[in-house]
């Protein structure tokens, strides 16, 4: 679905991302690791047209999305949730979901009774100030923000940083479901190792903006992959 082919980054005169490719399929879920600063973040804002990149292209069921803006990738079925999570903090709930609705045509513009389904507790807060939910609960409404825009490809930034163990668990389970569900490819950029590696079918790793190491999860252990991603 996704195909990303020799991208270049450059942020000033630092090339961050040097020939980076990768592809993520529908019903599977690519993971991209490895330690901080080797360009996995750039990665995912280059897919999402959140910055520029010079060299290599990205494509989506065969339509070009080189050097893209963030509006058309979003159009075009690429969702994008942000380390950080980047929800509005003095709206409600509701009115941050809302804002999934600029991706889609007027008469899709409801919120799905499955999103309250995968995360119960958006339903519960659904008026409360997206400033005042826990960092678990701002991660479930970031997820659920992107959900609602029926992406096709869904890019998720470090989705367990600073969150407690119990919602960790949910986000997981969340993943697994939509992966299983095979209609939507998932990039996951991650940190937490056992996470990433129970989830993932695609391996690729990161090293000072290279790949070094791209496998299906048949073909790595577990050893060898974390040798690559703690380097």
């Amino acid at each position: 679905m996704l195909t990303v082919t020799d991208l270049d980054l450059y942020y000033g005169g630092s090339q961050i991302l040097n020939r980076v490719s990768l592809s993520a399929e529908a019903g599977r879920v690519t993971a991209v690791m490895g330690t901080n600063g080797v360009g996995k973040t750039s990665l995912l804002k280059a897919i999402s047209g959140r910055h520029p990149h010079r060299g290599g292209t990205i494509d989506l069921d065969g339509r070009s999305l080189t050097h893209a803006t963030a509006v058309q990738a979003a159009l075009s079925g690429i969702a994008y949730v942000p380390q950080g999570r980047e929800i509005f903090p003095l709206m409600t709930v509701t009115e941050n979901l809302q804002t999934g609705f600029a991706c889609l045509p007027r008469a899709d513009r409801t919120i799905p009774a499955r999103i309250y389904d995968l995360f119960p507790v958006l339903a519960e807060m659904k008026d409360r100030r997206g400033g005042d939910l826990s960092g678990g609960q701002q991660q479930q409404l970031a997820i659920a923000r992107a959900l609602i825009a029926r992406p096709r490809v869904l890019l998720l930034d470090e989705p367990t940083e600073g969150i407690q163990p119990n919602i960790i668990k949910q986000i997981g389970q969340v993943i697994a479901l939509l992966r299983d569900e095979g209609e939507i490819a998932i990039v996951l950029v991650e940190q937490f190792f056992d996470f990433a590696y129970g989830l993932a079918d695609q391996f690729v790793a990161l090293n000072r903006g290279e790949v070094v190491l791209s496998k299906p999860r048949a073909e790595v252990d577990r050893d060898t992959l974390l040798r690559h991603v703690t380097l």
